[in-house]
């Protein structure tokens, strides 16, 4: 009775979705921003903003090439930044105020509630508030789920944007202390406070996080109901508990704070690096694999596939679409090859048998295969062009040449097997076999 209202509601178009996410957004973001100038002081406020800005776009540029193999639309991604910035920030504040207000009455000790508060209450909120973002999108944008490396990008967008709005009120407050007691600038507590949270340890927040999108993206893939709660369920609960674990490293000793980061966060970082780098490059050669099925059915040249396949190849294909056609084409151009590996991961997770496998798969990869159809003639070319140019192909590959096409075949085994065939020149090629 629900579903047509919530299918219109969940396309990108719809001005009623949009509409409500955007007002949800700016005016959490009114209300946290005023919470914090309050607690700051506006040129505590200013300083803090300024600062705070700093690590966002080199974190933002991290997360942004886990995901470059098959990218989000820009929009999603400032979505959950703003999500985190604002919405998430907002429910975190307000609601680790009441609950450390709740404990600090039912206890003699004020400090007990400040440190019961940071590490039983803050990482569950906090978490919490933040997850809800990415079970926003996977609810809305399934089909851009395909994985970990999804919630992998979208986790870190959210992180970085709760973790900006959590450094203003940090440096902000710092800088009003210090211009309290008219503390040196090099001496301050700001410029420690800038240490530890913008240099020593930037990566904090979208450590937990990211916990908690592999979880969700790993559901994606999961053929079982139960594997669609528990994963996300148990990234939620890991997140939450090395999130806890930093907030109460002051409380092992002088030194806990060292001791924490450096046995526990620096390895988990570093084994987090190790891998979204293996998750970009299986996501590549997924790619290369799923699209060289299509190449052989007449959708895609032979040179595209391993173009397609190669980061540096795309760059440079896009590059050599604006020198010769201008902006437009070099447009057309990152279009092809964002719809080129969405085909390829919508292949990928229909084959694996994960729930992309709904009726409406065949209609996906038609609209795909479609748009992909229409922007060949400006980016096949330079695509393999830019094959040749990195070495992925012969040195004697002519990127000119067009080969006859082989006949089409059925693109997905199994039960919905079908067959699409590639229309104009490539299937008068084909019909003439």
């Amino acid at each position: 009775m629900f579903r047509a209202p919530l299918r219109v509601l969940a396309r990108p178009s719809g001005p009623v979705r949009t509409y409500a996410l955007v007002v949800l957004l700016a005016s959490s973001g009114v209300a946290i921003l005023e919470l914090v100038r309050q607690q700051t002081g506006t040129p505590g406020f200013l300083v803090g903003l300024g600062l705070a800005l700093l690590p966002v776009a080199p974190l933002m540029a991290a997360f942004r090439w886990v995901g470059r193999a098959a990218p989000h639309p820009w929009a999603q991604l400032l979505f959950c930044f703003g999500w985190g910035a604002c919405a998430a920030a907002l429910i975190a504040i307000l609601a680790n105020d009441f609950a450390t207000r709740w404990i600090a009455a039912a206890t003699a000790d004020p400090a007990d509630a400040d440190q019961l508060g940071s590490v039983a209450i803050a990482p569950v909120v906090e978490e919490s508030a933040k997850a809800a973002a990415l079970l926003l999108v996977f609810a809305f944008r399934r089909r851009q789920f395909t994985g970990p490396a999804d919630g992998f990008v979208v986790a870190g967008f959210t992180a970085v944007g709760f973790a900006f709005t959590e450094n203003v009120l940090y440096l902000g407050n710092a800088f009003d202390e210090d211009l309290a007691e008219g503390t040196r600038p090099l001496d301050s507590l700001t410029a420690a406070t800038f240490f530890v949270r913008a240099v020593l340890s930037p990566f904090a927040h979208p450590l937990f996080t990211v916990l908690t999108g592999l979880g969700v993206g790993a559901a994606a893939l999961g053929a079982r109901r139960s594997h669609r709660i528990c994963l996300p369920a148990l990234g939620l609960a890991a997140a939450m508990g090395l999130h806890a674990l930093w907030n109460g490293s002051s409380r092992f000793g002088e030194h806990g704070f060292y001791v924490v980061y450096a046995s526990v966060m620096v390895p988990v970082f570093g084994v987090l690096v190790g891998l979204a780098v293996r998750i970009r490059r299986r996501r590549l050669r997924a790619v290369a694999g799923e699209l060289a099925v299509y190449a052989a059915a007449g959708w895609l040249g032979p040179a595209e596939v391993p173009a397609l396949a190669s980061m540096p190849a795309r760059s440079l294909a896009r590059a050599l679409a604006r020198r010769s056609g201008g902006r437009a084409a070099g447009r057309a151009v990152r279009r092809y090859q964002a719809d080129a590996a969405a085909l390829a991961l919508l292949r990928h997770r229909a084959r694996r048998g994960g729930p992309a496998r709904e009726p409406d798969f065949a209609g996906l990869e038609r609209e795909l295969l479609h748009r992909l159809w229409l922007r060949r003639a400006t980016a096949g070319p330079v695509l393999a062009r830019a094959a040749v140019m990195e070495e992925l192909l012969p040195p004697w590959y002519d990127p000119l040449a067009r080969p006859p096409l082989p006949a089409p075949r059925a693109l997905v085994p199994g039960p919905r097997t079908h067959s699409l065939r590639p229309r104009g020149r490539a299937a008068q090629r084909a019909g003439a076999r």
